[in-house]
C-alpha cells in the first residue's frame, strides 16, 4: 500500500510516518493488487485529527477519527478501516455469489415546514450502478443514503437505510 500523507496545521514527523506504515501495513491482506491511500492529518484547537480514504475499483473506503493524541488518532482509524474493510469483503463475496438482495421499500418523501439551511455542499461523479452496488457503497461509506445513477433506467436514484438493516430506494416518478 502507498501512502500520501498530508498534514494541514501539522509538520508530519517521521515517528508519525513509522506509525502510519506499522498500523496500516496491516491492511495490505485485504488488497491483491498495490492501492494507495489518501492520508490528511490536521490539528484544530487540541483536537488532533486523520481522514484517509481508500478508493478501491470504483469504491471509496474512508474514515476519520479524532483525539487529543495523533498516535491515539491513528489507532482509532485503524480499527474503523478494518471493521469497513471486513464488512465491503463480506458484501462483495456476497454480491459474488448473488445472495445479496437487499429488501427495498418505499420512501416517504413527505417534508416539514421547517427553514432550510445549507452548510456544506459536494460535487461528485454520478456513476451508473444497480441499487444493490449502491447499498454497498453506502455501507463503505458509513451514510445513511447514497444518490447514484441507475444502471438500467439511466435515471438518478437514491438508496437509504432504515431500521433493522433494511433499505429503501426513492427513484423518480409523477405523483
Amino acid at each position: 500500500m502507498r501512502y500520501v500523507i498530508t498534514g494541514k496545521n501539522i509538520t508530519v514527523t517521521d515517528g508519525i510516518k513509522a506509525a502510519i506504515n506499522e498500523k496500516f501495513g496491516k491492511l495490505d491482506r485485504f488488497f491483491q493488487e498495490d492501492i494507495t491511500a489518501y492520508i490528511v492529518l490536521s490539528v484544530q484547537k487540541q483536537m488532533q485529527k486523520i481522514e484517509v480514504t481508500i478508493p478501491i475499483k470504483g469504491h471509496t473506503i474512508r474514515a476519520e477519527q479524532g483525539s487529543d493524541n495523533m498516535y491515539v488518532s491513528i489507532d482509532l482509524v485503524e480499527e474503523i478501516l478494518v471493521r469497513q474493510l471486513r464488512k465491503y469483503k463480506t458484501k462483495l463475496a456476497r454480491h459474488n455469489r448473488q445472495d445479496f438482495k437487499p429488501e427495498f421499500i418505499e420512501a416517504d418523501t413527505s417534508a416539514g415546514d421547517e427553514e432550510i439551511r445549507i452548510i456544506r455542499s459536494k460535487k461528485f461523479a454520478v456513476k451508473p450502478m444497480s441499487p444493490e452496488e449502491a447499498c454497498v457503497e453506502m455501507e463503505l461509506l458509513g451514510h445513511t443514503f447514497y444518490m447514484f445513477r441507475n444502471a438500467k433506467t439511466d435515471e438518478v436514484n437514491v438508496v437509504y437505510k432504515r431500521k433493522e438493516n433494511t433499505y429503501g430506494l426513492i427513484e423518480p416518478g409523477e405523483n
